[in-house]
């Protein structure tokens, strides 16, 4: 399928929505005990926000059809949604927002790893240099600039719920390919927002602890902000550069979030990163372009 200009335009906004669902995401961990129900509340405004845009553009709800569909729609709301925001929310509980925008710019290479091991992508000398130095890089964001911080246990539980972000996103990024094939970028959004908006308020209900009467006016807009801009539009418009572009190269566009996210952050939440970490997220964005760019596929 060709590529248009509106289709990469639609990825760096994504990827600029991303960046600042991270400050988005850090307000709402560090203000809530219990962040499950803003995340409920965000993919509930999300899928409501698309279902509107599908009856004003289209007339109707479009809906899966059949068990697979709904398979597919369910395993989306599982990995991307709601084991991701788990990840997401108590991960930026113990880390800044910047740090673990730069820890999930690994996605690419482990989209890439995925790919080469189900052989959708060849592993060559240039890809296997770009793998070694995305980790490296990530090895020295997670240690907060000590690459080695992992071999001495220094790891805490901000981190590795991270990295966990990056494996629900893996696994949301291939589900997703499938998923395009028979239903658009915004039905299999849509649908996917409102069953992990269940999940999580399931979720939620069941921690307790829910007092929608202390919500601060940062937690409400980070939550409008995340559903419409990091959610409806930002999901969206990357499912269509995976079902455009495949989903290895679409990936390669993450490598802006940690950048838009560290400025985001700069600004607006006054972090600043020590500048080994700051050096280990370029070596994990080198090494994401050497290993994505110009994806080979094999036959």
């Amino acid at each position: 399928m060709h590529a248009t200009p509106a289709t990469y335009l639609k990825l760096i906004g994504a990827m600029f929505m991303w960046g600042g669902t991270w400050i988005a995401g850090r307000i709402v961990a560090q203000e809530l005990p219990a962040p499950l129900l803003a995340a409920a509340f965000r993919f509930l405004l999300a899928g409501i926000a698309l279902a509107g845009f599908a009856l004003l553009s289209d007339g109707s709800v479009p809906r899966p059809s059949g068990s697979r569909e709904w398979g597919v729609v369910t395993g989306l709301a599982a990995t991307g949604i709601f084991l991701y925001a788990l990840c997401f929310f108590y991960g930026l509980k113990y880390i800044p927002a910047g740090r673990g925008a730069l820890v999930v710019a690994l996605n690419p290479v482990v989209v890439a790893l995925a790919a080469w091991f189900v052989g959708q992508e060849r592993m060559t000398p240039r890809k296997f240099a770009g793998v070694a130095i995305a980790l490296a890089g990530c090895l020295t964001v997670i240690g907060n600039g000590d690459p080695l911080a992992l071999l001495h246990g220094a790891i805490g539980i901000g981190e590795w719920l991270i990295v966990g972000c990056v494996l629900c996103w893996t696994a949301y990024t291939f589900i997703g390919r499938s998923a395009t094939k028979t239903l658009t970028p915004l039905a299999a959004t849509l649908h996917a927002s409102l069953v992990g908006a269940l999940l999580l308020g399931v979720a939620a209900l069941l921690q307790g602890g829910i007092e929608l009467g202390d919500w601060s006016w940062r937690v409400w807009a980070s939550v409008a902000f995340l559903a419409i801009g990091g959610t409806a539009l930002g999901f969206t418009w990357f499912a269509d550069g995976v079902r455009v572009l495949g989903a290895a190269r679409a990936s390669a566009f993450i490598n802006l979030v940690p950048v838009f996210a560290v400025l985001q952050a700069a600004v607006l939440l006054g972090e600043r990163l020590a500048l080994a970490v700051l050096a280990g997220g370029a070596l994990v964005i080198a090494g994401v372009w050497l290993t994505t760019y110009f994806p080979e596929k094999t036959a």
